[in-house]
């Protein structure tokens, strides 16, 4: 029997990850699980720079848009999950599999690749009928793209990432511009370019 291809990582990239659940079973069961996965994020951000553009979690899985900067993205990734896996088995005194053992991956290679990913991640609450917009939900990165709340403090997400691509004179400009994309304008209508914009 054939052993699984090992992961290419391009350290220029970001890549699309979805890790579920084992047998898809929930992740997350309350508030507090939810916060310690941004936890041990920001823990394994300190010795493994990366970065997020988006983000999505979900009850029984999540998405993250995300490059990996010095390490490959398989050992960040694996960390998350056993860091996480620990939290959980201890917490809710069970053993064995949290995630599934192999998680998703899918190179995103230019600006619309990026946008579309963006998108996605962010309307599968609404997709999965859990809220009627994608601001309702609060354990993604959609709000945060949009507040100006000096509190949170998630080094490895950058909202230049995403609100980067759009051409408004500032901030608020590329916000309107990323919230018309979301509401499926399209893009040569919605502002959006192939650079970053100055953001004040």
């Amino acid at each position: 029997m054939l052993g699984r291809k090992p992961r290419i990582w391009m350290p220029d990239q970001f890549y699309h990850i979805v890790a579920r659940g084992n047998r898809r079973e929930p992740l997350f069961h309350d508030p507090g699980d939810y916060h310690i996965f941004c936890y041990i994020m920001k823990q394994v951000y300190l010795n493994n720079a990366f970065e997020l553009a988006s983000f999505c979690l979900m009850t029984n899985h999540y998405h993250l848009q995300i490059r990996s900067v010095d390490q490959p993205l398989s050992k960040v990734i694996g960390l998350f999950n056993k860091r996480y896996a620990d939290y959980y088995n201890t917490k809710y005194s069970v053993t064995g599999h949290v995630f599934e053992k192999r998680y998703f991956d899918s190179v995103i290679l230019d600006k619309e690749g990026m946008l579309k990913v963006s998108r996605y991640i962010h309307m599968n609450p609404v997709e999965a009928g859990m809220v009627d917009i994608p601001e309702q939900y609060p354990y993604s990165s959609y709000q945060t793209m949009f507040s100006d709340d000096k509190r949170i403090t998630m080094p490895y997400f950058d909202v230049k990432l995403i609100l980067g691509y759009f051409s408004g004179n500032n901030r608020i400009e590329n916000v309107q511009a990323y919230r018309a994309y979301m509401d499926g304008v399209e893009l040569e209508n919605s502002g959006a370019c192939g650079h970053f914009s100055d953001f004040v």
